[in-house]
């Protein structure tokens, strides 16, 4: 089984209009609600490539209430933990053919300006969500204790108010003994505080490496050493996403693996990484652990995701598996 934590999942409410007016009274001309989060969309996806999976986390209120019933509605098993107080976070993606930001000029009388902006311009606000307390952590804990090696945790996205950033990290610690392979979507010090633990794959972006060596990348060469530094540190597969250029993986067997993204026109960016992540541990386990194939789905499942509006279908993920 495949268990994916997403510890501040949202209601994604997702709007699409012609032009966005920074300032100004803004008409949709499309819209709709999905159910967020790093971990809900790696569950989502692999539901949908034929993967077991159960989905692990916090929910809170009625927003928590919707994004249970969404997430089971998209066909996956459900463990989440209620909160008692707060709400689940609702995040609003604002996609738009342009953007017009509205600006004021300095002076004694104010004067408005418009700046065009890049089309196809994205743009999110992303809402707080409930406080987890140290004895919530420890509930979502008491579920990880029937894990076994034959199961993979994956641990996806920024962490909720009240808990400390090393809560990856502590969780690595107590999967090892189990012999649990685990899987680390994030940021920052919940990334690199958890590679020391060897988890089985951490999926950082180009951005996030150079953050990491703080050095621009400017090579796939570049790129494939600092990602074997993260091999040395206790990374066991360190898969880079690239954007449209596709993937770089530094895989367990010490060879690096390189893909291209299939061209097609992006859409919305917005779980294309989860559905990378997806499509590589459906690869992984379809084919025996081959990294090969691993690294061509979670090229086929980032890449369809990318190009329509919400999380790719399994036959959009097919089409574009067999052409890679």
């Amino acid at each position: 089984m495949i268990y994916t934590v997403t510890f501040n999942p949202s209601l994604d409410y997702t709007v699409h209009m012609q032009v966005f007016r920074a300032g100004a009274i803004n008409r949709v001309a499309r819209e709709a609600v999905y159910p967020g989060g790093k971990g809900i969309n790696v569950g989502i996806i692999l539901h949908r490539l034929g993967m077991p999976v159960r989905l692990l986390g916090f929910v809170a209120g009625f927003t928590g209430a919707e994004i249970e019933r969404l997430a089971v509605v998209a066909g996956c098993g459900c463990d989440f933990i209620r909160l008692d107080k707060g709400l689940s976070r609702i995040n609003v993606k604002i996609g738009a053919g342009k953007t017009v930001l509205a600006g004021e000029k300095m002076g004694t009388v104010a004067e408005a300006s418009e700046v065009l902006a890049e089309t196809g311009a994205e743009t999110a606000v992303n809402g707080l969500g409930p406080d987890i307390t140290a004895e919530d952590l420890q509930l979502l804990l008491q579920q990880f204790e029937t894990l076994g090696s034959d199961d993979i945790l994956v641990l996806s996205g920024s962490i909720a108010k009240g808990l400390p950033r090393y809560t990856y990290r502590k969780i690595l610690e107590r999967m090892n003994g189990k012999q649990v392979r685990v899987v680390v979507d994030a940021e920052g010090e919940l990334l690199t505080g958890a590679i020391p633990c060897h988890p089985f794959l951490i999926k950082p972006n180009k951005e996030e490496l150079e953050e990491i060596f703080k050095q621009e990348l400017r090579s796939d060469e570049d790129v494939a050493a600092c990602a074997q530094k993260l091999r040395q540190q206790g990374a066991r597969n360190v898969l880079v996403s690239l954007g449209s250029d596709g993937a770089l993986l530094a895989g367990e067997d010490g060879k690096i693996y390189r893909c291209r993204s299939p061209k097609g026109t992006l859409v919305n960016s917005v779980g294309a990484g989860d559905s990378m992540v997806a499509g590589f541990l459906a690869g992984y386990e379809r084919n025996g652990g081959n990294l090969s194939e691993a690294l061509r789905y979670g090229i086929a499942g980032g890449s369809a995701t990318a190009f329509k509006d919400w999380l790719a279908e399994r036959e959009e993920i097919e089409a574009l598996l067999a052409g890679i």
